[in-house]
This record gives C-alpha cells, structure tokens and sequence, in this order.
C-alpha cells in the first residue's frame, strides 16, 4: 500500500491511546514461556509480538518469523535450552541477512547446539534443545543488547543460572537494563556490575501481573510532529515518568526542538513552546537509544537546523542499513547528509523539495519517521503497511489529529 499524505497546515489537539512496547512486551512473552504463571496486560499489538506468541505457541520444526529480529535473537536462545526440541528457524530475505553468530557463539560456549543450514553466520540456524553444560558465558560488549538479553531470559531457568561476561566497552546499556527490571519484576534476581552479568535460578515463580508501558520509540512521531508544528499538544498514553525504556530520554532531547513534555498520572502531554532551537550539531550520543535516530533527523531537517547524530553503528544491521537509507530519502528531499559506519551528519536545509516518494526499505521506522514531514510539504510513502511491525494503528492515529492521508 502507498500513501501520500497531503501538505497539512495545521494539525488538531487529541488524546491517544499508544500499543504497549515492544521491547517489554518480547521480554516478558519469553518469560511466560519459562514462567506460565506470568500474565501480561498491555501487550504490544506490533507485527513482531504476534510474530513472538505465534512461535512460542508453535509445534511445528519450522519457525518462520519473517522481519521479526528481536523475536530471532530471543527465540534462538530460547530454543536452544529447550530440552528434546529440534526447531528450524528462519525468516525473511533480509532477517537471512542479519548477523546471528555472536549470539550462536555464545549459545554453543554453553553446550547448546546449533548449526547453519545456509550461510555461516546467518540465519536459517537448526537448533537441537539440551541442558547447558555450564553457567558462564562470554561475548563482546559492543553488540547488539539483543543477543545479550536473549541470554539474560532464559539463564533463570538455567540449573545454576547464568553469568555473563561482556567484553569491551557495553552499548545499549538501557535495554540491558529493561532486562534486568523486568526479570526483578516477575521476582528474578540478578546483577549488573563491572561488565559482569548475574542472573540467579530460579526454578517457580508466584503468580504476577505484568502491566506494559507503552513504547516510547512510538512516542517519537509525535515529539516531531509537534517540534514541526506551528502551536499544538498532543496527549499520549500510557506512559510512566520512570520508564525503563532508553528512548524515554526523548522527553529531554526534545526541549531542545521546541517540545515541552508534561507527565499526568499514566499519560504524557507534548506542547510546542515557542523560543530559540538548539542545533544538535555539537553532537547527541544515541548509543544507548539507536531507534530514535531517525525520527531526530527527520525532525531537524523539517526544522532546517542541522544535526550530528553517533553511536549508530548498529542501525546499519537493522531492517535496513538506517543509516544509508536516512541518506538517500533526505538528499531526495533537498537535505545534505554525510555518514559513517556510526554517524550521521545532517547539515541546514532551507527549502524542501514537495511530492517526493519516500522509499522505506522494509522498515518500519522509515516511514513513521518521514511522516511528520507532511507538516512542512507533500510527499508519498512506499508500502505503508510496513508499520505494522511496530504500530499497526499509526496512520489512524495521525488521521485522528488532522493528518491528509490519500489511498493510493
């Protein structure tokens, strides 16, 4: 499905309801799993939750789970320590494309056993399910936080649990975090010091009520529509002030592109506020929050300030190589971007050109992120569908605030 969304001059206060994260609600479905006592509210509605339950509920050898990476990442370990199970998982073309040997590497320094059915390295990966013969593991810091958590959830169903040795310097230490919180929520001790991970057996759990809080990366098409509007708020729920997710850290990047966040209760309220913008081209370190760098991008472009974004290296494994993908569509629209293996800068745009189609590469933060721009001009988006990965109600929900969206 394309979209173009028309040039809207103006967009209309509302209150909505945003689906529960993602990055929780993946954790807690593999906690369920190990743990039935475990219940979830709020759980996230995204392509790739659906994808998680339909696997964890699976019989079958195969596992197909299409784009779905973090449903990749903690299903593999979830599998390998699944005693007597052989499951075959695959996915997509481009989840064929995306790295899976650290993870494996660690998994098979347990005793777990997995092999490449195609390309070393890379998925499709035939897991036979056993006991770990150890409780210690090793693996770069510098990795994705993914492969790290995946081995987090499943080492408390472990004999003597699991202790997990990072080397290097960690990134992405808030969803590590994320981790660690929602695993002492369901009543699971563990530790996170001097790059030392511990996580303690624990073989029953009582029962516990897990609510979601909603996604923050969600949350950022709505900090740039307002920064890109002349004077509107919008109210999203639901939300807590003390997030244990790391793109919670929007509420104070964006102060500096002219958006005021107000907590309520379990909602947020986004005000423009008029004053002077901060360029962030002194350089804004999203090592820890990734998934927000194209929304920021997009937004500072929309705003003709210019941008200097690092710690991206692992966007160029995601979906798409974000970062090259963020080049191409804002030089389609007039913009100037130079990027590394880890950077993105952004210089000032005066103008931006209209009616421009907006590939998004399979990737659902391609076109949530672009968006915002129909505050400024009119432009098309390529496969819009592909929101449903993470929010299947997006367009809806700009529609509800005033946002011209044709069916093409």
């Amino acid at each position: 499905m394309n979209l173009k969304l028309e040039h809207s001059l103006k967009i209309k206060s509302n209150t909505l309801q945003i689906t529960g994260s993602k990055s929780e609600s993946n954790r807690l479905l593999i906690l369920q799993a190990l743990y039935p006592n475990i219940s979830i509210e709020n759980i996230s509605n995204s392509d790739d939750s659906r994808l998680m339950q339909k696997a964890l509920q699976s019989n079958e050898t195969t596992v197909d789970i299409h784009h779905a990476g973090t449903a990749m990442r903690f299903l593999t370990a979830y599998f390998a320590v699944k005693q007597g199970r052989e499951t075959m998982l695959t996915g997509s073309k481009r989840m064929k494309e995306r790295p899976i040997k650290i993870l494996v590497e660690a998994l098979q320094q347990l005793g777990c056993e997995i092999r490449y059915e195609n390309e070393h390295g890379y998925p499709p990966i035939r897991i036979q399910g056993k006991q770990p013969d150890t409780n210690y593991v090793s693996l770069q810091a510098n990795v994705s936080s993914q492969y790290i958590s995946a081995l987090m959830l499943i080492a408390p169903s472990l004999p003597q649990g699991l202790e997990i040795v990072l080397e290097g310097k960690v990134t992405s230490i808030p969803y590590i975090n994320m981790t660690l919180s929602l695993l002492s929520d369901v009543g699971i001790e563990g530790y996170f010091e001097n790059n030392k991970i511990t996580i303690k057996p624990r073989k029953e759990i009582s029962p516990k009520t897990i609510v979601v809080e909603s996604d923050w990366s969600s949350a950022s098409y709505f900090y740039s529509i307002v920064a890109l509007s002349d004077n509107t708020s919008v109210t999203i729920g639901s939300y807590k002030k003390k997030s244990y997710q790391g793109d919670a850290k929007l509420a104070e990047i964006y102060k500096n592109l002219g958006v005021e966040t107000t907590f309520d209760q379990n909602t947020i309220t986004l005000k423009k506020v008029s004053g002077k913008l901060r360029k962030l081209e002194d350089g804004l370190n999203l090592s820890n929050s990734p998934d927000i760098a194209q929304t920021i991008a997009v937004t500072c472009f929309g705003l003709s300030i210019g941008c200097y974004l690092t710690g991206l290296h692992t966007l160029k494994i995601k979906e798409t190589d974000r970062l090259e993908a963020l080049k191409n569509e804002i030089e389609k629209l007039g913009g100037q971007v130079s990027i590394t293996e880890d950077s993105l800068r952004l210089a000032p745009t005066a103008s931006i050109k209209k009616d421009v189609t907006i590939a998004t590469y399979h990737d659902h933060r391609m076109a949530m992120a672009f968006a915002p721009l129909a505050l400024k001009t009119s432009l098309h988006i390529e496969d819009a569908n592909v929101v449903s990965k993470s929010y299947p109600d997006f367009w809806l929900d700009l529609e509800k605030i005033g946002f011209r969206i044709i069916h093409a």
